[in-house]
């Protein structure tokens, strides 16, 4: 017997669902209802791609909350279900235009239902082959992950992508910045239009304005046709700046009147042309230090508009790494699966990461080209082993050295989520803060009045 399709239900409450869902035989649903608590364990973690929000069941307090629960749920594909005559109503139209592939009107239609519903899925199957058939990089699991930073940073970039207004997107080295502005684009109302990736860094300033803004035939030597340039290839869809800081003053002067105005003219052209184009920008440094410093245009900073996003350093966001490493690690494909010792994942857990992410996958690439067991060492990873902790497996193993690294661990990990603050990290830990000072004491925890941002080359 084929095993049926899961289907995420969202609604005020549970009951209704039954009605509503006569003749969907061939899913199997899980239902949550606005209000409880949410239960993502009981959801299965594969099969987030299509799901159903009962608009109709909703009151308005519930509609004004519903985004962050679909944001929660991270269900690839939403429909609508909406009584006779609300699809009139701005806060529901603005809802489904928002969130929703599509949307469908009570009485219940079974047949067009699962006709939406499976295309839907059909569409989601194809597209988790054509991922897995390519090598995992940290770029496609950068969002991923349970920790405070990273579920602040992934909420407040599917608020940002139902809007139409320029973001900046701000991070180190390694952090997954593009992937962050792609996650932008592929849940907002374009994502089915263009997204143009422009790198900054590899933009000559003598072919920026062609390169841009593209050039009319016969406007110079070998213009032999019209060509458009990447701005206005992006018509309809996303304009996506990598590295902005990285434009030197002239190349900034260049893009001013299309952050004003929205228009290009190309080289040897005698008119403008309109772009709508969603603007979003990845820079590594601050920009507000680069205005005050004079190396970044003032006009074109607060072009770029208000919407900021600062993508967490790995160090920041601790409790995630293990489950990262392992889906680099599962992604894979070798001969014979490989899995990380116990000494390794505590040296995930202390390594200060300032490569982020790209030092994480590199480390792991090592360690599969390295390594000649089946069990990854610290030394595959470049880590290395000192006398101190290299003795004897009995004593690696032993429970007290085992407890005393979790000590160690918690202190980290607490001290990096409350930015150091002692106060803060002993509540994170439900302790009292004499007790906090005491463990740091103990296993010699340096306290650090500030957290370090070392930029990564």
């Amino acid at each position: 017997m084929e095993e049926k399709r899961p289907l995420v239900w969202l609604s005020a409450e549970h009951s209704g669902i039954a009605t509503h869902a006569i003749g969907l035989k061939e899913w199997r649903l899980f239902p949550v209802a606005i209000g409880t608590e949410l239960r993502l364990r009981d959801i299965p973690g594969d099969g987030f791609w299509v799901g159903v929000v009962d608009l109709g069941s909703l009151s308005e307090n519930q509609l004004a909350k519903a985004g962050h629960w679909l944001e929660a749920l991270r269900v690839r594909h939403w429909i609508a279900i909406l009584e006779p005559g609300q699809i009139d109503d701005p806060d529901v139209y603005g809802f489904i235009n928002g969130y929703c592939v599509d949307y469908h009107t009570l009485p219940i239609q079974p047949e067009r239902l699962n006709g939406i519903l499976g295309h839907l899925w059909g569409m989601s199957e194809l597209q988790a082959k054509a991922s897995r058939a390519k090598p995992l990089s940290y770029h496609d699991i950068a969002l991923e992950g349970e920790s405070p930073a990273i579920r602040q940073t992934r909420g407040l970039l599917g608020r940002f992508a139902h809007t139409e207004e320029p973001v900046l997107i701000f991070g180190e080295n390694g952090t997954g910045k593009e992937a962050a502005a792609k996650y932008i684009h592929n849940n907002s109302p374009r994502k089915n239009k263009p997204l143009v990736v422009v790198n900054c860094a590899a933009l000559p300033p003598s072919l920026t304005q062609n390169e841009l803004f593209g050039h009319e035939k016969g406007s110079f030597t070998h213009a032999m046709t019209a060509q458009k340039g990447r701005i206005e290839s992006a018509h309809g869809g996303t304009l996506l700046l990598v590295g902005v800081d990285e434009l030197n003053p002239e190349q900034q002067s260049s893009i001013l009147r299309f952050l004003q105005e929205g228009q290009v003219e190309r080289i040897g052209g005698s008119h403008t042309i309109k772009v709508d184009a969603r603007l979003i920008a990845t820079s590594t440094s601050p920009l507000e230090q680069l205005v005050a410093s004079g190396r970044f245009r003032s006009d074109v900073f607060y072009r770029l508009g208000s919407l900021h996003v600062l993508l967490p350093p790995l160090r920041e966001r601790r409790e995630d790494v293990l489950m990262l490493a392992n889906r680099l690690l599962s992604a894979t494909p070798t001969s014979a699966p490989k899995r990380l010792a116990d000494s390794t994942t505590i040296c995930l857990a202390e390594h200060p990461w300032p490569g982020n992410l790209r030092e994480l996958q590199n480390r792991l690439r090592q360690a599969l080209l390295l390594g000649e067991g089946q069990v990854i060492e610290p030394v595959d990873m470049g880590f290395g082993q000192t006398p101190a902790n290299t003795q004897s497996r009995t004593q690696e193993l032993s429970l007290d050295a085992f407890r005393s690294q979790a000590d160690r661990q918690a202190i980290s990990v607490s001290l990096a989520l409350a930015q150091n603050n002692i106060s803060a990290a002993a509540r994170l830990l439900n302790i009292s803060r004499v007790s906090f000072y005491r463990l740091m004491d103990k296993h010699q925890v340096p306290h650090k009045t500030s957290v370090s941002h070392s930029k990564s080359d």
